[in-house]
C-alpha cells in the first residue's frame, strides 16, 4: 500500500470516527421517540383495558346495566371490621338529641304537670270547705278558703305566685330570676310544701274533733286540696330524682349562689393584748409619787432617768405637753395623750410610743416630740 492510500485511510478512520457519536445519538433519540410512542398507545389500551375491568368489576359488584342486583360474593371480614358502617357510627342527630329536652311549647313536662296541679287547685279553692251553711254562720265564716280569712295567702295565694313566676321565667328569663335568696324552683318548693302542710293541720284538726265526738264541718275540698298539694310537693322537692321530671334539672347553666344563700364566714376569737409587767406596773403606779420623789433629789439625779433610755420592751409613763392623737396601723385617730393624764406606753420604737388606753386599746403616739416620762 502507498502512502497517498494509507493517508486516504486514516483520514477515512477519522471521518468515521467524528460521525459515529453523531449517528449514534440519533439513534438514542430515535430509541426513546420510539418507546414514547409505545407508551402512548400501550397507556391508551391500559386504559381500555382497565375500564372493560372497572364494566367487569361493577357487574361483579351487584350492577347489571346500572340496576343493582343481588351477587353471592362474600364479604371481606376485615374490611367489615375497619369499618363498622353508618348503623354502628353515632349519629350527630343522635348526640343533640341527648342534651334536649322536649315538652309542651316552652314549657317542660314537669312545668306542665305542675300547671294542671295549681289549676285544679285553683278551681277547687272556690268550692265551700264546710258541709254545712250553719256551722260558717255560727264560726262567722266565708265559704270558700278566699273568704275564710287570711288564710287564703298560704293555702293558694303563695303556690299560685310560685306558679306565675315559672311561666314568667319562660317567657322572659331574665324578668325574675329570685325571691328573696330563693331561686324560683326553691320557692316553688317552699310554697307547695307549706300549703300542704296547712291543708293537712286543717284535716288533722278535723279528725281530732270527729274522734272527741263533735261533727264533721269541713267537706271534700279539704281532701281533693291536700291531695293536690301533696302532688305539688311531688313535682317541685322529689321532681329530681323522679323520671321523667329528672330531665328539667339536667344540663342546667351554674350560677353563682346569692349572697344570704352562701355559706357563713367563720368566726375568729379576737386576740387579747398581754398586759404590763407586774413589776412595771407596780413602779409606776403613781406617777405623782414618783415626781415627788425626783423633786427632792439632786439635779444629778434627776437628770440621769432623763438621759437614760428605757428598753424597748420596757413599759413606762408618759406625759404629752399638749393633747396629741394616737392612732392605729392606718393613722385612724382611737383616743387622745395631753398633759392632763399620764399615758402608759407599752413599747418604745423610736419616732413612736405604741400607748396603752384604761379600757384596752392599743394605738401608736406619732409625735413624741416633748414628751416627759415618767
Amino acid at each position: 500500500m502507498s502512502d497517498d492510500t494509507r493517508a486516504k485511510a486514516d483520514s477515512a478512520d477519522e471521518f468515521d470516527g467524528e460521525t459515529t457519536p453523531a449517528a449514534t445519538t440519533d439513534e438514542t433519540h430515535a430509541v426513546d421517540v420510539v418507546p414514547a410512542a409505545h407508551a402512548t398507545s400501550a397507556d391508551a389500551a391500559g386504559d381500555y383495558a382497565a375500564d372493560d375491568y372497572a364494566a367487569e368489576d361493577y357487574a361483579a359488584g351487584g350492577h347489571v346495566d346500572g340496576q343493582p342486583v343481588a351477587t353471592d360474593t362474600p364479604a371481606d371480614p376485615a374490611s367489615d371490621a375497619q369499618d363498622p358502617g353508618p348503623a354502628a357510627q353515632p349519629t350527630v342527630a343522635a348526640a343533640a338529641d341527648a342534651s334536649v329536652q322536649y315538652g309542651v311549647g316552652p314549657f317542660s313536662i314537669r312545668e306542665v304537670a305542675l300547671l294542671g296541679v295549681w289549676a285544679l287547685s285553683f278551681v277547687f279553692s272556690f268550692f265551700s270547705i264546710y258541709v254545712d251553711s250553719r256551722f260558717m254562720m255560727a264560726l262567722g265564716v266565708g265559704g270558700s278558703v278566699w273568704t275564710s280569712g287570711i288564710s287564703w295567702i298560704l293555702t293558694i295565694g303563695a303556690p299560685t305566685v310560685a306558679v306565675g313566676l315559672i311561666v314568667l321565667r319562660r317567657f322572659s328569663p331574665d324578668a325574675i330570676r329570685r325571691v328573696g335568696s330563693l331561686g324560683i324552683d326553691q320557692f316553688a318548693s317552699v310554697a307547695f310544701s307549706v300549703a300542704a302542710l296547712i291543708w293537712l293541720g286543717i284535716l288533722w284538726e278535723e279528725i281530732a274533733r270527729v274522734a272527741q265526738g263533735g261533727p264533721w264541718l269541713h267537706s271534700w275540698v279539704v281532701w281533693v286540696e291536700l291531695v293536690l298539694m301533696l302532688a305539688g310537693v311531688l313535682l317541685t322537692v322529689f321532681a329530681r330524682f323522679i323520671a321523667p321530671f329528672d330531665q328539667d334539672f339536667q344540663g342546667r347553666p351554674q350560677v353563682t349562689a346569692h349572697v344570704l344563700a352562701s355559706p357563713a364566714r367563720p368566726v375568729v376569737a379576737r386576740p387579747v393584748t398581754a398586759s404590763p409587767a407586774a413589776d412595771t406596773s407596780e413602779r409606776w403606779a403613781d406617777p405623782a409619787a414618783g415626781a415627788a420623789t425626783a423633786t427632792d433629789t439632786t439635779a444629778t439625779s434627776v437628770i440621769e432617768p432623763l438621759v437614760a433610755e428605757p428598753a424597748a420592751s420596757q413599759a413606762f409613763w408618759a406625759l404629752a405637753p399638749v393633747e396629741r392623737d394616737v392612732v392605729d396601723e392606718n393613722g385612724v385617730p382611737l383616743f387622745t395623750v395631753g398633759p392632763t393624764a399620764w399615758a402608759l406606753v407599752i413599747e418604745d420604737r423610736g419616732d413612736a410610743f405604741v400607748v396603752r388606753h384604761e379600757d384596752g386599746r392599743v394605738g401608736y403616739l406619732r409625735d413624741v416630740s416633748g414628751v416627759t416620762r415618767g
